[in-house]
């Protein structure tokens, strides 16, 4: 890599460097976003440094996205019912979106992630047309409505552009579902051709599930992604009545169903991953598909815990989404991996703060596309997000545990400042292209309700 002269340099106070927390750490980021050097030792801010307080750990990746489900929160927390009677009110959200109301949600939803720390988002995005399936002028208007929107609030986007064909095993979609889909898997993947990427945005496809693909339009999918090495992402075994269906369909699980097709491997990652069998397990990790787990959603919709241990030990890379968005705090669903496995298993310690740290960071940054990004070394992204040591929640442990800290008791809120690309886009807990946030976001979900 050729050196260049810094174009600005932060002193972090205390920088999680993947191992261990290193007080005094000044990075040097260069022209292009990337970091040019990473020094120790750095006593005090030098003339010029922007000093950030508190730990800085590298921005984390949200993997696992459905903008619009923000509108929802609150709304599905009252009264009882399952996943699928949550899915009937989140159609009657979905059924009042357009690409303007959209782009002005998922601005401010995007704009709450960076103020989470968050700097990439997984956007698994399916509501591609009108209601009752009309095509927009533009095919892609919707997805453009989001990239755009994730450039306002200053992250990155991997536009995860999902094919939703069906309404389940040998249905047609229903009323709601008919603008999910793009009639075939050839209509779906001419239309996602035509997207195009930015600096802030990669193009990645998505199945939405086995139930909304037909089984012989899997492979169309899978290798419109192989060919341009890209993120395929898929639900997977969220719910035992989807496995149960699966098998009465086609006599096997998804997992097999999704390996018998080419979905599996390397690039290729599972949300959810709930109500799997150890040859499914087996299947995921062996192929090295990832495994995107989201806590807070699956513990709202009362999924179930997933088999991360085992997924993990099998080969299967974790890493983290907020998915419905229940709640929006990448240090919430990294701790609630742990404390859901400790209370399946009535053990503690299943995974260390830095393996979690490296699970919303450097692992979903992968599962998206952005290799260059999850940590703070040379060349990298200059993505970082600074977390404060002296909340309520963060103070009083000594420096070197300042991890154990943030992860297993830091929450958004604690996120003081963030870094994209080397640019400021969190100040002082101000988001400083949406200093009203809040009012953003009542005023783009007030404008929803029927």
């Amino acid at each position: 890599m050729t050196t260049q002269e810094p174009s600005r340099t932060y002193w972090l106070e205390h920088a999680w460097l993947g191992s261990h927390v290193e007080p005094g750490v000044a990075v040097d980021v260069a022209a292009d976003g990337r970091i040019a050097a990473v020094r120790r030792g750095a006593e005090r801010p030098g003339p010029g440094d922007e000093a950030l307080h508190g730990l800085t750990v590298p921005g984390l990746a949200n993997a696992h996205s459905h903008a619009f489900h923000r509108a929802l929160r609150g709304t599905v927390q009252v009264g009882s019912g399952t996943f699928w009677t949550w899915r009937e009110v989140m159609y009657q959200v979905a059924s009042r979106l357009d690409p303007d109301s959209y782009f002005r949600l998922a601005r401010a939803v995007y704009a709450e992630m960076a103020l989470a720390g968050i700097t990439a988002v997984g956007e698994f995005h399916y509501l591609h047309h009108a209601p009752g399936g009309a095509r927009y002028d533009d095919p892609n208007a919707m997805g453009e409505a989001l990239i755009a929107a994730a450039a306002e609030a200053g992250i990155r986007i991997t536009l995860l552009d999902t094919a939703y064909l069906a309404g389940g095993f040998g249905k047609p979609p229903n009323t709601h579902q008919q603008r999910f889909s793009d009639g075939s898997a050839e209509e779906w993947a001419e239309r996602v051709s035509a997207l195009k990427g930015a600096g802030h945005a990669r193009i990645g496809a998505a199945v939405h599930s086995v139930r909304a693909v037909p089984a012989g339009e899997l492979g169309t999918v899978a290798e419109w992604a192989r060919q341009r090495d890209a993120p395929l992402h898929v639900h997977l075994s969220e719910q035992t009545a989807e496995n149960d269906a699966c098998v009465a369909a086609h006599g096997c699980t998804p997992t097999r169903l999704l390996a018998d097709h080419g979905v599996l491997g390397p690039r290729t990652t599972g949300v959810h991953n709930t109500h799997l069998t150890d040859e499914d397990i087996a299947l995921i990790g062996g192929s090295r598909t990832g495994t995107c787990m989201c806590p807070t959603t699956e513990r709202d919709l009362a999924d179930g815990i997933g088999p991360a241990p085992a997924l993990e030990r099998a080969g299967s890379p974790l890493s983290l989404g907020s998915d419905s968005h229940a709640v929006i705090d990448l240090l919430e669903e990294a701790r609630a991996l742990e404390l859901n496995e400790r209370l399946r298993s009535r053990t503690r310690g299943h995974w260390t703060a830095a393996a979690l740290l490296r699970a919303a960071s450097g692992a979903g940054h992968s599962a998206l596309g952005w290799d260059s990004a999850g940590a703070l070394e040379v060349g990298r992204l200059a993505d970082f997000a600074c977390v404060a040591l002296d909340s309520v929640r963060t103070a009083g442990p000594v420096p070197r545990l300042a991890a154990e800290a943030v992860v297993f008791a830091g929450a958004a809120g604690d996120v003081r400042h963030v870094v994209v690309a080397g640019r400021t886009v969190v100040r002082s807990g101000v988001h400083l292209s949406v200093p009203d946030v809040a009012g953003e976001l009542a005023s783009a979900i007030a404008a929803l309700r029927p």
